[in-house]
């Protein structure tokens, strides 16, 4: 009852160890993501945020000059910051995971791809 297209017994065990590698490769990416603090700037660095690798917010410093300018001001230097910590925080995830998988396009949800 050979020939039915089904990979042989070694094929199988070897794509299964394959799966499980990347699966604690994963596991350790994630711990490692979670532990980055990626800080991202408005353009006269007045205003910062950190974010994780995962993109978990941590941390806002605001300088207490912009703080003097107003809240319209602040607001919009605070979404500036937040936005490049997010840029640099996907970008970050995403190279990372392309070293996981062995540059594989998997398109992965929340990725961007």
């Amino acid at each position: 009852m050979a020939g039915f297209g089904l990979p042989n017994f070694g094929q199988l065990t070897e794509a299964f160890r394959k799966a499980q590698q990347i699966q604690q490769d994963a596991q350790a990416l994630q711990e490692e993501l979670d532990g980055m603090e990626i800080e991202g700037k408005n353009a006269d660095g007045r205003a910062s945020v950190w974010l994780s690798g995962n993109q978990q917010p941590l941390r806002v410093r605001l300088d207490p000059a912009l703080v003097q300018d107003g809240a319209e001001a602040c607001e919009a230097a605070t979404l500036e910051a937040l936005q490049a910590a997010y840029e640099q925080s996907t970008a970050t995830m995403k190279g990372r995971m392309e070293e996981l998988t062995g540059g594989l396009n998997l398109n992965l949800p929340g990725m961007g791809g």
